[in-house]
């Protein structure tokens, strides 16, 4: 039967280059790390830094806009929520880390 199927033999394994990982292999590697540290790492944590900043920097009549978009001005500050006027006699509460930026005075109102 070995006239229709021929017979596998198998290939001898490629050599393997003496002495493992290259110093230039080492080197792309610290290359990529460094690339991705100051272009996706650092300016993440700066930004994250300076929005808790602004967090704890929140007081009574600041105005705000929240992640979701509204904008009103802040009520009352607790530790963790704040309340915010977004219509007159609408007041709602949110979570302090909801804020995404602090509005110039005279926003709310215009």
């Amino acid at each position: 039967m070995s006239f229709f199927i021929s017979d596998a033999w198998a290939e001898a394994a490629p050599a393997v280059a003496p002495g493992g990982l290259k110093m230039m292999d080492l080197g792309m590697f610290v290359l990529i790390f460094i690339v991705f540290y100051f272009m996706l790492i650092r300016p993440q944590m700066k930004r994250a830094k300076e929005h808790k900043k602004l967090i704890e920097a929140l007081a009574k009549n600041d105005e705000v806009v929240t992640s979701g978009g509204l904008l009103g001005k802040i009520t009352r500050v607790d530790e963790s929520f704040i309340a915010i006027e977004i219509a007159s006699g609408v007041e709602i509460k949110v979570q302090r880390s909801a804020v995404t930026s602090v509005v110039p005075k005279g926003t709310y109102k215009s």
